[in-house]
């Protein structure tokens, strides 16, 4: 679609659809790579993997923004042939998507998961595989005992008999404070980037953008991906040795309104100033991405509504961001960088206070759902 667009174009429509059909297609990667995780590793190495994913993610995003980056600057001033770097990406990732394994269906959801499969290898009937899934663990043999077919069915009837509604899920106090908390954190930071590449690069005359500004905005999502990649190390290893997920949580949510603050008093200090703020972007980044799916299999796990809960809280944080970019940018155009810059720092209060005052420590809560417990386990014994 930017290929198509000329200079001096004045009709957006093409740019709309495609921002569209952008928007709903990059809202599925998080939420299906979750489920993927989770029916794949279990609730038990959910987390690990999922850090594994997300740090790999920020290492993909750094080699694209150089690349962008360096494209746009040999390209200049048809900067627009940048784009080509991401649309290559997403295709190398579309081509990996048929190695991705679907693992365990009621895991998926956000269940416990009790599946067994039994593959005939012989002529004579005596060779079988048995994988049995449950919680976790997992292992293949030749020989030893087939589980009951009667027991699995009882088990999956359970496991789907304990299935939440889903008020009870959209009404859980946790999943309420989730979503308001992402979504006045996305609504306060969004625009900010936006604001910060404004201040550094700056425009031509004519109103084109300056070729300064390339390896500066470059280098502002580099800093920014990089040290989001240090955070979802050191975020990992916390949460391993015994750090809850509320104080992690807290000190992502607190680089926010220091990042405001530091841009607005650095704002004629000079670029590099301006770009070290990037770094409290990407230890602000690093803790919410990493422990939200955290935070929503420890919710979610054991009502079967996992999914569910990653595709609201999702969107929630999306409607966030993109009311912080419109709104954002219309206080630029008519209060200036400072003015946008000041509601973002005040803005970023609110996730804080809220999500101080009525989060609840959720770690060690995950897979304690009463209810997916007593029903599984009576189907266990009625077998």
């Amino acid at each position: 679609a930017i290929l198509f667009v000329q200079e001096g174009n004045v009709d957006h429509a093409l740019m709309y659809v495609t921002k569209i059909i952008e928007g709903v297609s990059s809202s599925f990667i998080g939420p299906c790579v979750a489920a993927l995780t989770l029916a794949s590793f279990g609730p038990d190495s959910f987390d690990e993997v999922m850090a594994s994913n997300i740090l790999w993610g920020h290492v993909g995003s750094i080699v694209s923004a150089v690349l962008a980056g360096l494209t746009a600057w040999i390209t200049y001033p048809n900067i627009r042939y940048c784009f080509l770097v991401i649309g290559f990406s997403a295709l190398l990732a579309v081509v990996g998507v048929k190695l991705l394994p679907e693992g365990d269906v009621l895991m998926g959801r956000g269940l416990k998961g009790n599946s067994t499969k039994v593959v005939h290898s012989g002529d004579d009937g005596d060779d079988y595989t048995n994988m049995e899934v449950q919680g976790t663990t997992s292992w293949s043999s030749t020989q030893g005992n087939i589980a009951s077919p009667k027991c699995t069915s009882n088990s999956v009837a359970a496991e789907e008999n304990a299935i939440s509604s889903y008020w009870e899920i959209f009404s859980d106090r946790k999943t309420v404070v989730l979503c308001f908390t992402g979504f006045f954190f996305h609504f306060a930071n969004a625009n900010v980037l936006l604001v910060l590449g404004e201040l550094m690069g700056g425009d031509n005359e004519d109103g084109t953008t300056k070729r300064s500004a390339i390896p500066l905005i470059a280098g502002a999502i580099v800093l920014a991906q990089f040290t989001m990649s240090g955070a979802t190390l050191a975020g990992d290893r916390m949460t391993k040795g015994g750090w809850g997920r509320k104080p992690l949580f807290m000190a992502g949510l607190l680089t926010l309104p220091l990042r405001c603050f530091l841009i607005i008093f650095w704002k004629d200090a000079g670029e590099a100033w301006l770009l070290s703020t990037q770094i409290l972007d990407g230890v602000g980044g690093g803790f919410f991405g990493l422990l939200h799916p955290y935070l929503v299999a420890d919710i979610t796990f054991g009502s079967g509504r996992f999914n569910v809960i990653m595709g609201l809280t999702a969107s929630c944080f999306g409607l966030g961001g993109t009311l912080s970019n419109l709104l954002g940018q219309m206080v630029v155009e008519k209060y200036g960088h400072v003015a946008s810059l000041t509601g973002s720092m005040f803005l970023s209060v609110i996730p804080i206070v809220l999500f101080a005052l009525a989060m609840t420590e959720t770690a060690g809560s995950r897979g304690k759902n009463a209810k997916s417990a007593v029903l599984v386990e009576a189907a266990g014994v009625s077998a």
